[in-house]
Formats: structure tokens, sequence, C-alpha cells
């Protein structure tokens, strides 16, 4: 059940990021739940092989770099994802860090 609700909060944080941040673009609701999908199958696999080759430079910056992972990565979701857009590094910045919170505040509702 709370995978179910994470995924839900994730496809709701793409539209929202889509709605507030000017440069991405969700074309409907399936196309969120499918940035949603693959946005946490890319969190799953390619994000703990990103994190262990950069753990220098996230030691160096404190753990900020993990902020510019999250966000090539949210970038690369919209590379995958026909109908999901994401123009550049800056919308994809803030559209991870709106998609970071938005989960985390549904993961504390969920336990």
């Amino acid at each position: 059940m709370g995978l179910l609700v994470r995924f839900l909060a994730s496809a709701i944080a793409v539209v929202i990021a889509a709605n507030w941040i000017p440069g991405i673009e969700v074309s409907s609701w399936g196309t969120a739940f499918m940035a949603a999908l693959v946005l946490g199958l890319i969190n799953l696999i390619v994000r703990p092989l990103v994190m262990l080759l950069t753990l220098p430079i996230n030691l160096l910056t404190l753990g900020l770099f993990s902020l510019v992972i999250n966000a090539i990565l949210f970038w690369l979701t919209g590379a995958l994802v026909d109908g999901f857009n994401v123009d550049g590094f800056v919308p994809a910045f803030l559209g991870a860090l709106l998609v970071a919170v938005v989960t985390w505040i549904a993961d504390k509702f969920v336990d």
C-alpha cells in the first residue's frame, strides 16, 4: 500500500511541477504516471551507482551534490518519456526538488 501511495504522490508531484515550473511540460495524466514510474526505476537502478561514483565530490560538498544528481536524473526521465519535457538544468533542478519534497511529505503520511 505504501508503494502505491508513493507512486501516486510522485505522479501528482510531476503534474504540480509541470504546472508551477516553466520549462517542464506533461501532456497528460498517463504521461505523468509513466514519468513517475520511469523516475522511480531510475532512482532504484541508476541513482545508487551514480551516488557511489560521485561519492568524493558528494563528501566534499557535504551532500549538496546529490541535488545536482537528482536534477540530472529528472532531466534523464524527461529525455526517456514521450510527452514529458524538461527544458534545461534549472527546470530539472526545481522539478526534482519539488518532487522530492512532495514524496517526502507523502512518506511521512504513509509511515
